[in-house]
């Protein structure tokens, strides 16, 4: 019929509707491979990174991260090396290294030596020489070249075999610094606040403290690390309990989800209430009980970085911003394809093999560089950073026209064509771990998308399922769609990629003034992070048109959008109370599971007061288990979200295929065909009743007990985004 003069067609913009096709009857197995292209690029590319991984795992050495290396480019305390009893490095003078990158990652410009323990005292070469203990205890701070204690002292500094003076010393991740302290606000090492320099000359302990104070900072956040580690090594076991009440906790609740949605709505609702009412009485009473102790009113800022973290629970601040931080944020199918919730454990696999082998390769690419020593001099001197070799280098002509140069280790580098594209293999390293993790994610999706497909388009609910929808749906994936989801997945990596160098330089440009670069980088920021967002979105629509068509990614995911489009007030309007339904419940776990860890780890239930462990930071398995538990409701909930997203568009498509007739009868349930006043003419209702299904229940969440034991809502049902 045609329309009326003036009309616009409603749907001319976003496709054709679906027609009706008798032979439909749910995800087609008659298929073929999709997008083979992208295929092969993957197979390419993953080729290409194993053979970056063989490679980096030749050359490299995580050695070279773990031990500090002396001029000689040698490692202290490696065993099975002279240096396997000396595992700190002692620097003849200090006061020339000016900044941690060059303590950490390159060298200072000056002798550095592994040594067996740091000096303790002050001393001098020139006033050890004429006493033999002293000069016992000096050699062992002397380069291992120093072989003639006979040797006049002026030879000896010249020479660079021994220091000109020790200063009392202490290590910090094993390397030897001032022993630097302060008294009434007076800096003093070793209980002086002067040191003779070795040459006559009295010198200001301050000195000290600038090569060796920003150096401080960074080896104290390596203590950190270290006793955060020690916490973890005496309660895994209780953080892995913890994560295994929040995955019981999570299957309980998607359990009680299936037959109680309407009243675990409310509960969800009251729970989350008491749980964040509880943390901000908590932190409320916390801050009042500091009210009027010395010290408490102390800001954070004032207060600085603190490596004891306990520090900061005596200040009043850290309770108010505890105590205003959680005010701050304001299934039937399932129960047919239970295998789908045990399907995460698989996706979570594949995900830590990515990490594993990313994070491993890049270890050994960072290390894989050769030591590189270069000339370094005091004066001026033409060959001031040029490279060397120090077999030869007292014999070359550099030593005579610089006669107090050194040839030391200067950094680990390389001249090769793979050392000078290390960068470039880092940087592939990182896109092939974006690429390899959103596939592995992108197939967890579309075999989630097929097995639950299955399910609605079965007309006999379950007798026209499959035997084993989620295997059949994970073989058809992996068969035919490899290309398709190796491009949708490509796609978002070098979206993820910009994104990363746009962080990257962010973080570069954060001591510039130019506010007009600043400004253009956030924006640019801002930009791709809302064309990630609409990416996932429009893959994961097309990956479950892909599962059920098995259409190559374009035409997927212009299908898919353009059916949301075409029903575009009821994906909006479902989004919203899936994403609150789900929010809800991710809150409730982590919630419940982060209070019994507090309370437990801080020694507060009197029955297991003696059971958990010492710690130096209770916060250490306490943070692991809420980020853990989060992570695992995340997971199970992600199950839902994807049957409830598959479930809407098989219903949209639905709608436009069927009309109820004798020939078209609609495939929803009787529960759904009742709340949109739709009936399948001619079919007896008890034909498709008493089938329980997730369209009801998860498109509806008010908790209506009728004769399917469903839920509803009084709209329409809608769909979500993802």
């Amino acid at each position: 019929m045609d329309r009326p003069a003036g009309r616009r067609d409603p749907h001319g913009d976003y496709g054709t509707p679906q027609k009706y096709d008798p032979t439909f009857k749910g995800p087609i197995y008659d298929r073929g491979c999709t997008d083979i292209i992208c295929c092969v690029l993957l197979v390419v590319a993953i080729v290409g990174y194993v053979v970056v991984g063989v490679v980096a795992w030749t050359h490299g050495d995580p050695r070279k991260v773990i031990h500090p290396t002396d001029s000689r480019g040698q490692f202290c305390g490696q065993q099975g090396t002279p240096n396997e009893k000396k595992p700190f490095l002692f620097y003849f003078d200090i006061v020339k290294c000016a900044s941690p990158l060059v303590l950490l990652e390159f060298q200072c410009p000056t002798t550095q030596i592994c040594v067996s323990k740091c000096p303790d005292r002050y001393m001098t070469y020139l006033a050890a020489y004429g006493n033999a203990a002293a000069l016992e205890y000096y050699r062992n701070f002397c380069s291992p070249e120093f072989k003639n204690p006979l040797k006049g002292p002026v030879e000896v500094l010249r020479d660079k075999e021994c220091p000109a003076m020790l200063i009392p010393s202490t290590p910090l991740a094993r390397r030897c610094f001032p022993a630097i302290q302060a008294k009434k606000g007076v800096i003093m090492v070793g209980n002086e606040t002067t040191y003779d320099d070795g040459q006559g000359r009295r010198r200001n302990v301050t000195e000290l403290l600038e090569g060796a104070k920003q150096a401080n900072v960074v080896l104290e956040a390596r203590q950190l690390a270290m006793k955060i580690f020690e916490d973890y090594t005496v309660s895994w076991y209780w953080i892995i309990i913890g994560l295994v009440i929040a995955m019981v906790a999570s299957l309980i609740f998607i359990v009680l989800l299936r037959f109680l949605a309407g009243i675990m709505v409310w509960v969800m609702i009251v729970m989350v209430i008491l749980v964040l009412g509880y943390g901000i009485f908590h932190c409320y009473m916390e801050y009042a009980k500091l009210k009027g102790e010395a010290g408490s009113d102390v800001s954070l800022t004032d207060l600085g970085f603190q490596t004891d973290l306990r520090v900061y629970l005596h200040l009043r601040q850290t309770w108010l911003a505890f105590r205003e931080w959680p005010s701050f944020p304001g299934v039937g199918a399932v129960g047919h394809v239970m295998s789908s919730l045990l399907f995460p454990l698989c996706t979570f696999f594949l995900l830590c093999l990515c990490i594993a082998y990313w994070a491993s390769t890049a270890v050994f690419l960072s290390t894989s560089n050769e030591a590189v020593y270069k000339v370094f001099n005091e004066s001026a001197c033409p060959f001031s950073g040029h490279t060397c070799k120090p077999e030869t280098f007292n014999t070359s002509n550099v030593t005579k026209l610089c006669p107090d140069a050194q040839c030391l280790f200067a950094f680990y580098g390389g001249e090769t064509a793979y050392h000078k594209y290390l960068i470039v293999l880092q940087f592939f390293n990182v896109f092939m771990f974006f690429w390899l993790a959103n596939f592995v994610i992108a197939l967890g999706q579309v075999t989630l998308a097929g097995a639950f497909a299955s399910y609605y388009w079965a007309f006999k609910k379950p007798d026209d399922m499959p035997a084993f929808p989620l295997f059949s749906a994970f073989g058809r994936a992996l068969r035919y769609h490899t290309g398709s989801l190796a491009f949708g997945s490509l796609v978002l990596a070098i979206v993820q990629v910009i994104r990363v160098t746009l962080e990257y330089l962010d973080h570069r440009l954060k001591a510039a003034e130019n506010k007009f670069a600043k400004f253009l980088l956030s924006c640019l920021k801002c930009c791709f992070w809302c064309l990630e967002k609409f990416i996932k979105f429009l893959n994961r629509n097309a990956y479950i048109m892909i599962a059920i068509y098995g259409t190559n990614f374009c035409t997927s995911a212009r299908n898919a959008f353009f059916l949301l489009m075409r029903n575009i007030i009821r994906v909006a309007v479902l989004d919203k109370v899936t994403d609150f339904l789900f929010f809800l419940g991710k809150l409730l776990i982590v919630g419940s599971v982060g209070i019994l860890a507090f309370f437990f780890f801080t020694h507060r239930i009197k029955l297991v007061q003696d059971t958990a462990p010492p710690l130096n930071y209770y916060w250490v398995p306490i943070l692991t288990v809420i980020v853990g538990s989060y992570l695992i409701a995340h997971g199970f909930f992600s199950v839902y979200g994807m049957c409830v997203d598959t479930l809407f568009l098989c219903f949209l498509e639905d709608l436009e295929r069927n009309d109820g007739s004798a020939e078209k009868p609609y495939f929803m349930s009787q529960n759904l065909r009742k709340l949109l006043k739709k009936t399948n003419k001619g079919q007896p209702e008890a034909g498709v009743g008493k089938i329980r299904t997730v369209d009801d229940s998860a498109l509806n969440p008010r908790g209506d007990d009728d004769d399917d034991e469903f839920v509803t809502v009084p709209v329409p049902p809608l769909g979500c985004d993802r």
